[in-house]
C-alpha cells in the first residue's frame, strides 16, 4: 500500500526569524543505536533526503555568505536524531504509521543490503510487515503527536 499522505507547511507558516519549536511541525529522526557509524549515517542521509523531498516547505530559502558563494537552504524547522533500541524503533515507526497526519520514511535493513535498488524492492515486496526491520526512521507530523511518539528517547551520541 502506498502512502499518499499530504504533509508540509504552507508559505506563510515558514517563518525563519523565530525559534523552531514555533513550527506547526516536528521533524525527527530516530536510528537504531545498535547500528555501526556508517551505516547509521547512510540511513539518516537517505530517509533526511526523501523527507525534505515529500514536506512542501520544509527546506528554507539559501544565501550568500561574505564571499558571495551561495549556500543551498537547509530545514529550517530543524530536525531532532534520536536514537533507540530495535525494538524501541519499530514501536515508534508502527505507531507513527498508525497516527493521523504523520509523514513516516523509513530504511529497512533491506535497503543497505542490495547493490541494486529492484533488487532491494523485490526483496521489500516479499517481506510481511511483521518482518520489517530498519535501521532508522523519519517521522513529521504534529508536534503533539510526535512528541507523544518518541518521548524520552535521547538525542543521538
Amino acid at each position: 500500500m502506498e502512502q499518499s499522505l499530504v504533509v508540509g507547511f504552507a508559505p506563510e507558516e515558514v517563518v525563519t526569524d523565530e525559534p523552531t519549536r514555533s513550527a506547526r511541525l516536528k521533524w525527527v529522526v530516530v536510528v537504531d543505536a545498535a547500528l555501526p557509524p556508517g551505516r547509521a549515517t547512510n540511513a539518516v542521509a537517505c530517509i533526511a533526503a526523501t523527507t525534505g523531498a515529500a514536506v512542501d516547505g520544509l527546506v528554507a530559502r539559501g544565501g550568500p555568505d561574505a564571499a558571495g558563494d551561495v549556500h543551498p537552504g537547509l530545514p529550517w524547522a530543524g530536525c531532532s536524531v534520536l536514537a533507540a533500541s530495535a525494538e524501541q524503533l519499530a514501536d515508534v515507526r508502527a505507531r507513527a504509521v498508525a497516527a493521523e497526519g504523520v509523514l513516516v520514511v523509513d530504511m529497512p535493513a533491506a535497503a543497505q543490503a542490495h547493490r541494486e535498488y529492484d533488487d532491494y524492492l523485490a526483496e521489500l515486496a516479499g517481506t510481511a510487515p511483521e518482518d520489517l526491520r530498519v535501521g532508522a526512521v523519519s517521522v513529521v507530523g504534529p508536534r503533539n503527536r510526535v512528541d507523544k511518539l518518541v518521548k524520552r528517547l535521547a538525542l543521538l551520541a
